[in-house]
């Protein structure tokens, strides 16, 4: 298999997590008021693994990736919390453990932003149909990343090594090399004349795979990967995950992997957050989430995936109502109005803190708030019992089982709020 790049593996201490948010608070200035976009948001991501983040379209979860590579709107505000990542050293000989870099006190159009950006965190974008300029090619996309972050091939020993990579950027016929390298890494045709392609001149599926070679260019230590399979069909989509796998379990590389494919979810990451409403809900093992879910909405969201073995005919389970108006956000639990377990005079007035339910799982529910033993009511039993036996029994969840299996929700998507 052809090699991404020839940079060698970052190296981060493995006991401390490479990105840490800390209840992250988003905020956007509109004419009709201010919408939170992000209340309290809080996650970790290891080194080398991958975090699911999954919700319904409004839920926050492009605007969470672009705080975290500081692309936020400019009438976005980041009211409140910290972005914590841990920025691998490039030299084998220096100890890797380094401070956290807090990415919500620098400079958004500063240097060191610019470095990490791009650098040691990319991002796959959602909409490769605006995201890539029209007037530059595939090539001068990629050549850009990586005149810009990566630094010549090492051939000696680690200390001509570590010099080499400060003293001398690559040239424009070793980056153009590694750029028809990466397009035809991701499934690009005829890689060595569509490095001169315009966006135009592509497919939507190409567009998409061009932007995954920009964010794969230069070995990034964080990937966040906002919908990277929207516009492929179902093989590529396949074939696109398993490339990052590959890469990531080469490069020891984390992924925030952002969609509404629970089936992806299941295949591809260790870890899964889930959103309503700019919270995180429930968090835990991606074997827990889909076996014991614990949130109601976590339940219905499972709840609605098509299963095969159904009596033909019967209607597919759909979560009532919809997303809230983000001006009208209801008081206490936002999910209460939407909540089949909903405890009128409890949920409807506090509002619930995420709190561990289990050793590897956290929710933000009120059924949990008043016992340390989680005690299921009738309805958990029964929809864990349904889950475990007619969406997992005889076979895990994968993307054939549940492909094509999407988050229903209808409101727009936040990137556009």
């Amino acid at each position: 298999m052809t090699q991404t790049s020839t940079l060698s593996t970052p190296q981060v201490t493995p006991s401390q997590p490479l990105l840490e948010v800390r209840d992250l608070k988003v905020q956007f200035d509109v004419q009709r008021g201010t919408v939170r976009a992000l209340d309290g948001v809080s996650f970790q991501i290891q080194p080398g693994t991958t975090l699911g983040l999954i919700g319904e379209s409004g839920s926050g979860k492009s605007v969470t990736a672009r705080a975290i590579m500081r692309l936020l709107a400019k009438n976005a505000r980041i009211v409140s919390g910290d972005i914590l990542f841990k920025q691998p050293s490039q030299d084998p000989n220096q100890a890797t453990n380094q401070d956290a870099v807090n990415i919500i006190k620098l400079d958004p159009n500063g240097k060191h932003i610019r470095t990490l950006r791009g650098g040691n965190i990319a991002m796959i974008f959602q909409e490769p149909m605006s995201s890539l300029t029209p007037v530059y090619s595939a090539g001068v996309h990629i050549n850009e990343s990586l005149q810009i972050h990566t630094n010549a091939k090492r051939t000696v020993g680690a200390q001509l090594e570590w010099a080499i990579k400060h003293t001398q950027k690559l040239s424009n016929s070793e980056a153009r090399r590694i750029a028809i390298n990466l397009l035809d890494r991701v499934g690009i045709p005829r890689a060595a004349q569509s490095i001169d392609s315009y966006p135009h001149q592509l497919s939507g599926g190409q567009r998409q795979r061009v932007m995954i070679a920009v964010a794969l260019s230069c070995n990034p230590s964080l990937l966040i990967a906002d919908e990277p399979t929207t516009a492929l069909d179902v093989t590529t989509q396949s074939q696109i995950n398993s490339l990052i796998k590959d890469i990531q379990q080469e490069y020891n590389m984390a992924v925030l992997y952002i969609t509404h494919d629970l089936g992806v979810i299941a295949e591809v990451a260790q870890d899964v957050a889930v959103m309503y409403l700019g919270r995180i809900v429930e968090t835990g093992q991606v074997d827990d989430i889909f076996y014991a879910p614990k949130h109601p909405y976590t339940q219905a969201l499972l709840e609605s995936i098509p299963r095969l073995g159904k009596v033909r005919g019967e209607r597919l389970s759909t979560i009532k109502g919809m997303v809230p108006d983000p001006f009208s956000v209801p008081s206490g639990c936002p999910f209460h109005d939407r909540c089949p377990q909903m405890m009128p005079g409890l949920c409807d007035v506090t509002v619930p803190s995420l709190k561990h339910v289990t050793a590897n799982q956290q929710a933000a529910c009120l059924l949990y708030e008043d016992s340390d033993d989680v005690t299921l009511s009738s309805h958990q039993v029964d929809m864990t019992h349904t889950t475990s036996e007619s969406q997992l029994s005889g076979s895990q969840v994968s993307g054939s089982q549940v492909s094509g299996s999407q988050v229903s929700g209808s409101q727009p998507d936040e990137s556009h709020v």
